[in-house]
């Protein structure tokens, strides 16, 4: 794709067809003062050395210079340069929860709005590891494949919540599935998931998915948020979630739980209550973890062709000096010009 990064400066070609109108009204203006002195045939004879096209390719190439240069100045931008970039640090996924339970606000402002804290705060200290992110309910989604992207991983964080998953629910079982096969296979480096989650595991499988995530050598933190006293979930209008038989639904934290899976996955359970020692054990451990050099191939802005046009400008005014504008002897035998 081909671009210019100043497109304004190209208003300067408009100079061009002024000095071009400018130029074509003085050789009028000269030809006709010549037919002053006599025939212009005559005139030509008595005037041997002097060529009529000579001018006119010279003011052409000097045009085309005068363009290149304008060119230069507006930038010109061709394709995206691939460059690869080595960084030193680890694989993190986190897997959010974003079950209808997390609306409780046990937990200001929210489970789910100081989940989305958390993992806001930690991208910010992270410097050259790699992130993917899942978002999680009755089923999983990757939102984010593994990446060194933190902007993206930030938009599609501020974007979640319970509408992302259509099937309601807590399978934690799927999430760490999900999360583990986004992994590399790349040996060497530590692997960590993260799974942020009120801990109402409503399916089976979710300690044998932690198991297995062991033996790929991931560690799973898992970060609990909520009380053990629990909360109402908010619907909207004042309104909260009830059964089937019309009682209003409390969610409680169950710890036991996520202290399992963490267990099982050769990680840390922390407890996320309102102060920020949650995120500075996360933190703590992470930075424990092997840490190894990983090559990153990323796409940065358009390459710039200021290079290219500046030799081309070059080879135009090369030419246009060795252009006189009288006939030369020594070349007379060339008919290139009149």
């Amino acid at each position: 794709m081909f671009r210019f990064a100043h497109p304004l400066y190209l208003y300067l070609l408009l100079l061009i067809p002024v000095f071009t109108a400018l130029f074509v009204f003085f050789r009028y203006r000269r030809q006709k003062n010549l037919k002053k002195f006599g025939d212009l045939q005559i005139i030509q004879h008595l005037m041997p050395d002097v060529s009529s096209w000579r001018p006119i390719v010279k003011f052409s190439l000097l045009m085309l210079a005068l363009a290149l240069i304008i060119f230069m100045l507006a930038r010109p931008q061709y394709g995206m340069r691939n460059e690869e970039y080595k960084r030193s640090g680890i694989e993190a996924i986190i897997a959010v929860d974003v079950s209808n339970s997390m609306l409780c606000e046990d937990i200001s402002p929210s489970r789910l709005q100081k989940s989305k804290m958390i993992v806001s705060k930690l991208i910010d200290q992270l410097d050259e590891d790699k992130l993917g992110l899942v978002a999680f309910a009755g089923t999983a989604v990757t939102l984010l494949p593994i990446t060194s992207d933190y902007v993206s991983a930030k938009m599609f964080l501020d974007q979640i919540d319970p509408s992302t998953i259509t099937l309601q629910g807590t399978d934690v079982g799927e999430a760490i599935n999900r999360a583990v096969a986004g992994f590399s296979e790349k040996t060497g480096v530590g692997k960590a998931l993260i799974l942020i989650t009120d801990a109402e595991d409503n399916e089976q499988g979710a300690i044998e998915a932690a198991q297995m995530a062991k033996e790929k050598g991931i560690k799973i933190f898992v970060l609990s948020v909520g009380t053990p006293e629990g909360g109402l979930i908010p619907i909207g209008n004042n309104e909260f979630k009830k059964d089937a038989e019309g009682n209003v639904v409390t969610t409680k934290l169950d710890e036991s739980v996520g202290k399992q899976i963490a267990q099982a996955g050769n990680g840390i359970y922390i407890h996320v209550d309102r102060t920020d020692d949650a995120q500075m054990m996360l933190e703590k451990e992470i930075d424990k973890m092997q840490k190894a050099d990983v090559t990153t191939s990323m796409y940065s802005e358009y390459d710039e062709q200021f290079v290219a046009v500046a030799i081309l400008l070059f080879i135009v005014l090369c030419i246009e000096f060795c252009i006189m504008e009288r006939k030369n002897k020594l070349f007379g035998k060339f008919k290139l010009f009149k």
